[in-house]
């Protein structure tokens, strides 16, 4: 089995662990899926975010305002990845997607993210990304049925926990970028169970606007991480160079606390040494979030 870079596709796709099918044509794309064939049924799997501020809806599948990109399903039976889906925000049925299940005991795993570059690899079941961004995740076992309902609701969580830098102090001149560098940070998940996977502290590096030279207090830094149900902590740097590398500013951070589903947020100079004691934590998410933990 090998590891596919996911594509943004113009169709919604479906496909076994090793072959593609359209939502429109059979596995050889000329027989159409039918609602029930033999021992199969349709379902229909309608997503719902885990907090107030989400919308799933056609073209509007967002969080916090930001439109996520891609969604995964996996079905599974006993233990095995029998077919996969795929959807972007181009397809029809973005948000709604739809499976034909066999007869029996299943259990699908719901991805959605707007990362960066993701990496599918069904072999270690686990999805990785360049950059992490917003991203949720939920287990739906269900056991089809001639009988059952192929309407069903899922509720997604989320599986990202974000830490947020702003500079208390000047922006000086020749600032080009500012790079968060933690001791650990996880760029997969394990789609199967939720954990976080791809540990890197590879730089996460943002360029700055022109217009944030010579300001104070206004400027802030983000960065994502795949994260577990239970709080773990890193050492985090973070670090301001001009336009050849060079260290303009720097600051180290011990034991930064962070959570899955909470923002981490902390102050300070960047570019002088007075009032560094001032570093203060808020360990609460961002608005429009409100509420979810």
């Amino acid at each position: 089995m090998r590891k596919v870079l996911m594509i943004v596709f113009a169709a919604l796709a479906l496909a076994g662990c090793d072959k593609i099918m359209t939502e429109e044509n059979g596995e050889n794309g000329d027989d159409p899926v039918p609602e029930i064939v033999g021992k199969t049924k349709k379902f229909t799997f309608n997503l719902k975010g885990d907090f107030s501020a989400t919308t799933f809806s056609r073209g509007s599948l967002q969080a916090d305002g930001k439109s996520l990109t891609d969604l995964w399903v996996f079905d599974y039976v006993d233990g095995k990845c029998v077919q996969q889906l795929h959807q972007t925000a181009e397809d029809a049925d973005w948000g709604k997607p739809k499976m034909s299940l066999s007869m029996g005991e299943h259990s699908i795993y719901f991805v959605a993210s707007r990362g960066d570059k993701p990496v599918v690899d069904t072999d270690n079941h686990q999805i990785t990304w360049s950059a992490v961004k917003d991203t949720f995740w939920k287990k739906y076992d269900v056991d089809v049925k001639s009988t059952s309902n192929g309407n069903r609701s899922v509720t997604l969580d989320r599986v990202v926990t974000k830490f947020k830098a702003t500079i208390d102090d000047e922006i000086i001149k020749g600032c080009k970028q500012i790079s968060i560098i933690p001791a650990v940070w996880y760029y997969g998940i394990d789609y199967t169970d939720g954990t976080s996977t791809a540990n890197d502290n590879k730089p996460i590096t943002i360029d700055i606007p022109s217009n944030y030279i010579g300001t104070k207090g206004t400027l802030s830094v983000n960065a994502f991480s795949i994260s577990g149900p239970k709080e773990w902590s890193t050492d985090m740097e973070i670090k301001a160079t001009d336009e050849n590398s060079e260290a303009l500013g720097d600051v180290n951070i011990k034991n930064v606390p962070l959570l899955r589903n909470r923002s981490t947020e902390y102050s300070g100079n960047l570019f002088t040494t007075a009032e560094q004691d001032d570093i203060s934590l808020s360990l609460d998410w961002d608005d429009p979030v409100i509420g979810t933990w």
